[in-house]
C-alpha cells in the first residue's frame, strides 16, 4: 500500500485579526469565571462519580467550548483528556446530524478512538449550551469507564479497534431532557460492571449540567457582545504568551528520539523521532518520521496526538497560566496518516496513551538540544497503570479497579525532579489504601520512595516508588509500563534513573516479570509488585553539593553504595 503523504494540522484556530475592546478587567474577571464554571462542574463529578478512578484518582476531563470548539475554559484534572475534547465534541455533534439537531436538554455520547483519541473506555458526554435560545457552546467530560465490552476489561494485546470495547458513535442519551431508555439499556448490557457504569454516566451528565449553568451565568452576567469581546482579548493574551517563549529560542529544526519498548503483541522495540522547528515565534512538531501504525495497540489517533502536542508545549511555555484556546494557536502538528501517530481503523489504539507520553518527552528532548536550560531531564516515562478485575468470593459479583502510578520526574536547571508525579497526568492520583483495602481483594504490603531509582546529576532527578499488593482473592491484572528497556535520560552531563517494571511472585514464590500483560492470573496469597521509574538527573554528579548528597542519604532516597558510585567527592 502507498504511503500517504504528511499532513498539516493547526492546534488552534487562529486569530481572526480583529482587534476586540475589552479592558483588562474584565478579560480577567471573565477568564477566571470560566475556569470557577469548569471547576463547577470537576466538584459535581467528583461528588457524584461512583467508581474510584473517577472521584480518586481523577481518570477525567471536564471543559468548555465555545459554538466554533475554542476551549474557554477547563479544570485541573487529566492534560491528555483535554487537547482531545474538541474532536470529541465536533464528532458527536457532525454524527447525530449537525447543529440543527440540537436542542436544549440534549446530552450525547460518544467515544470512536479516532474522534476521541482514545481507547472506547474514555467516554466522552457533551451537553450543547443555549443562551436566549442561541447556541453558544459545550460542556464535555471524558471519563474512564471500568469496562465497556472490550474483549478484556483492560488490554495489551489488541489487534483491532473492535475488540477495545462497545462503540457509541455519536448518540443521545439525553432528548430535550428526557432520558433515551434504549441507549441507557444497551450502555449497562454491554459492560461487566454496570452499576459503576451506570453510576459514572450519571455523574458525567450531572457534571455537564452544572457546568451549563453556570457557563449561562458568566454570559448573562457581562452579556454575549461584552462576554464574547472578552474571550477573544484572552486568546490573544494567551498566544502572546507562548510566543514569547519560543521567540528566546534560536530559528532551526531539532530532532529528539524515543522508543517504545514494543507494541503489545511482538516484542521488538520501536524507535520514532519528533523534530520540533522553530521560526520566530511559530513552532512546528513534525510526526511524519514516525513507524507505520503498528499490529498492536499502541498507536496514537489524531486528537491524542495532538493533544501531547498542546500538552508539551503549553507546560512548558505557558509560565503556569490555566490554559485555553489562546495558547494553542502558534503550534503547528505534521503528521502522516495510516502512521504509529495518525493511524487509520481499524488500527487498534488501547495504549494511545504511552506513546502519546512518550512524544510529549521526546519534544523536551529535540528543544534540549537549543535551550538545554528550558526543559527537564526524562521522568519516569510512564503512568503505570494497573487494572483488576475478577469474581467476587462471597457474593459472586464481578468486579473491576484500576489506578494510574506516578513515577519521579526529570531534573531541571534549577532543581531536583519533583518526586512521584505524572507528566500526561499530572492532576491525578492513585486510590488510598483505605479505598482500595476497602473495595478490593487485596492489601497493600509496601508503599514507599524507592532507593537509589534516582538519576544522579548536579541536580538529581525524582525518586520513583515501590508499591505491593497481596492478593486475597483469585485476580486477574492487566499492567502497561512502558519505559522497561531503558533508563530515563539525563541531561546536560545527568545520569538517567531507574527503569519502570511489573513483577509478580506466585505463592510458590517463583516470579514473573510483566511489564505488559493482559488477563494474568494473580492467585490468593501472590505478590504484584509495582517498581516505578526515576527521573534523569540534571547536570554532571560531581558538582552536586556535598550537603545536598548528605541530605539524600539521611532523607532515605539513596544508599551509601549508591552515593560512593556517583557522587565520590562527597567521600
Amino acid at each position: 500500500m502507498k504511503r500517504k503523504d504528511p499532513v498539516l494540522h493547526l492546534a488552534g484556530v487562529p486569530s481572526d485579526g480583529i482587534a476586540y475592546e475589552s479592558d483588562p478587567i474584565t478579560t480577567e474577571v471573565v477568564r477566571h469565571a470560566l475556569n470557577s464554571a469548569a471547576n463547577q462542574m470537576k466538584r459535581a463529578l467528583i461528588r457524584t462519580a461512583f467508581s474510584p478512578i473517577i472521584y480518586e484518582v481523577l481518570d477525567f476531563a471536564v471543559a468548555i467550548y465555545d459554538r466554533r470548539l475554542r476551549m474557554l475554559s477547563q479544570a485541573p484534572s487529566l492534560p491528555m483528556f483535554m487537547g482531545t475534547l474538541n474532536f470529541a465534541v465536533r464528532e458527536a455533534v457532525r454524527n447525530i446530524g449537525g447543529e440543527d439537531k440540537l436542542f436544549e436538554g440534549d446530552v450525547l455520547m460518544y467515544n470512536w478512538a479516532y474522534g476521541t483519541g482514545s481507547h472506547p473506555q474514555d467516554m466522552v458526554v457533551v451537553m450543547p449550551v443555549f443562551f436566549e435560545g442561541e447556541l453558544i457552546g459545550y460542556t464535555a467530560i471524558k471519563g474512564h469507564w471500568l469496562d465497556i465490552a472490550a474483549k478484556d476489561p483492560y488490554c495489551t494485546d489488541t489487534t483491532d479497534v473492535f475488540q477495545e470495547g462497545t462503540v457509541f458513535p455519536g448518540v443521545k442519551i439525553y432528548k430535550k431532557g428526557e432520558l433515551n431508555d434504549d441507549i441507557y439499556r444497551m450502555v449497562l448490557g454491554n459492560s461487566r460492571v454496570p452499576k459503576a457504569v451506570s453510576g459514572d454516566l450519571d455523574a458525567q451528565v450531572t457534571g455537564c449540567r452544572v457546568g451549563a449553568k453556570s457557563f449561562v451565568e458568566v454570559v448573562s452576567r457581562f452579556g454575549l457582545e461584552t462576554y464574547r469581546n472578552a474571550v477573544e482579548h484572552m486568546f490573544d493574551h494567551g498566544e502572546a504568551v507562548i510566543r514569547s517563549f519560543f521567540e528566546k529560542i534560536p530559528d532551526g529544526r531539532y530532532v529528539g528520539h524515543g522508543e517504545m519498548d514494543d507494541n503489545g503483541v511482538t516484542k521488538d522495540r520501536i524507535p520514532f523521532e519528533i523534530a520540533v522547528e522553530v521560526k520566530g515565534s511559530d513552532v512546528t512538531l513534525d510526526f511524519s518520521n514516525v513507524p507505520d501504525a503498528q499490529g498492536g495497540p499502541v498507536n496514537s489517533p489524531l486528537p491524542s496526538t495532538i493533544s501531547a502536542s498542546r500538552v508539551a508545549i503549553t507546560m512548558l511555555a505557558g509560565y503556569g497560566e490555566a490554559p485555553h484556546e489562546g495558547h494553542f494557536r502558534p503550534l503547528k502538528v505534521i503528521t502522516r496518516p495510516g502512521s504509529m501517530f495518525d493511524p487509520e481503523p481499524p488500527s487498534p489504539c488501547f495504549l494511545y496513551g504511552w506513546p502519546a507520553l512518550q512524544a510529549i518527552e521526546v519534544i523536551y528532548n529535540a528543544i534540549s538540544k537549543a535551550l538545554p536550560s528550558g526543559v527537564p531531564a526524562c521522568s519516569g516515562g510512564c503512568i503505570c497503570s494497573v487494572v483488576w478485575w475478577g469474581t467476587r468470593e462471597a457474593t459472586g459479583e464481578a468486579w473491576a479497579d484500576g489506578a494510574p502510578h506516578p513515577t519521579g520526574q526529570g531534573a531541571w536547571n534549577g532543581g531536583d525532579g519533583g518526586t512521584m508525579l505524572h507528566i500526561s497526568e499530572s492532576a491525578t492520583r492513585f486510590t488510598p489504601i483505605e479505598v482500595w483495602e476497602a473495595r478490593n481483594p487485596f492489601l497493600v504490603e509496601r508503599l514507599a520512595l524507592a532507593e537509589d531509582s534516582v538519576g544522579p546529576g548536579k541536580y538529581r532527578g525524582g525518586p520513583g516508588m515501590d508499591l505491593f499488593f497481596e492478593m486475597t482473592e483469585d485476580t486477574y491484572i492487566t499492567t502497561v509500563f512502558e519505559r522497561s528497556k531503558n533508563q530515563p535520560w539525563g541531561l546536560e552531563g545527568g545520569l538517567g534513573g531507574r527503569a519502570n517494571n511489573a513483577v509478580v511472585r506466585m505463592p510458590d514464590g517463583t516470579e514473573h516479570i510483566l511489564p505488559k500483560t493482559t488477563h494474568f492470573l494473580v492467585p490468593k496469597g501472590g505478590l504484584l509488585k509495582l517498581h516505578t521509574g526515576g527521573g534523569g538527573g540534571y547536570g554532571l554528579p560531581s558538582e552536586r553539593p556535598v550537603e545536598k548528597v548528605r541530605d539524600d542519604l539521611a532523607d532515605g532516597y539513596i544508599s551509601e553504595a549508591f552515593a560512593r558510585e556517583n557522587y565520590p567527592h562527597a567521600f
